[in-house]
């Protein structure tokens, strides 16, 4: 993690997690999380089965130069990332993984930035399946931001952690970003699963993402 929201929010989730798989919503202080909270972020399934913003921080808002609470957070994406996020957020929800995303982020002049995520697995009466606690912060702060509001962002990185399995943040899977010419981008993630190598190693391809099982570094 690159950034000291990212590692704070993580932190703070992996402890008040305790031996549970994710914590509970109403479990959140956000006074011990207050140096992170502007960058925080809460994600609810809506009827459409999509995540859209239950609250977002302001550092979020002014990135895009709007209210992001009630917008839908797959909409975010470019279209040729959404099944691979998708699937990202069903390892999340499903399997409790914490998922760590570098995106660049565009606005209509054509500026680029790039930004951190992270999306925590949250329970919510009982179910892992609807909420989410992320955190998302600009790598850098151009003089734009917050005046050019970000219209389009696509994945250039990120890996999955799995705390229960090794405690160690530096034992992860990756997941790195490939575009592949041979993937057909209009069928769904789980779908397009298929057994590939990356880097000489073993791997699952999800759309134009390769995901790798890694070991100890």
């Amino acid at each position: 993690m690159q950034m000291p929201s990212s590692n704070t929010l993580y932190t703070y989730w992996n402890t008040i997690r305790g031996a549970r798989s994710a914590p509970d919503r109403k479990d959140i202080d956000p006074t011990r999380i207050r140096e992170a909270l502007a960058n925080t972020f809460i994600l609810e399934l809506s009827e459409d089965d999509k995540f859209s913003f239950r609250l977002a921080g302001s550092h979020l808002c002014t990135s895009y130069c709007r209210e992001l609470k009630g917008r839908s957070f797959s909409g975010l994406w470019h279209e040729r990332d959404q099944d691979a996020m998708d699937t990202l957020i069903r390892a999340v929800t499903e399997d409790h993984a914490v998922a760590l995303v570098t995106f660049q982020g565009t606005t209509a002049l054509h500026t680029k930035t790039t930004f951190e995520l992270i999306l925590m697995p949250l329970r919510h009466n009982g179910s892992s399946h609807t909420r989410i606690l992320g955190g998302m912060t600009a790598v850098e702060e151009p003089y734009w931001l917050g005046v050019q509001p970000i219209v389009e962002q696509r994945i250039v990185g990120l890996r999955l952690i799995w705390p229960d399995d090794m405690p160690q943040e530096s034992s992860v899977r990756e997941v790195a970003t490939n575009v592949v010419n041979d993937v057909s981008y209009g069928a769904p993630a789980a779908a397009m699963a298929m057994t590939t190598t990356v880097y000489g190693r073993s791997a699952r391809r999800y759309a134009h993402l390769a995901v790798i099982d890694g070991g100890r570094s």
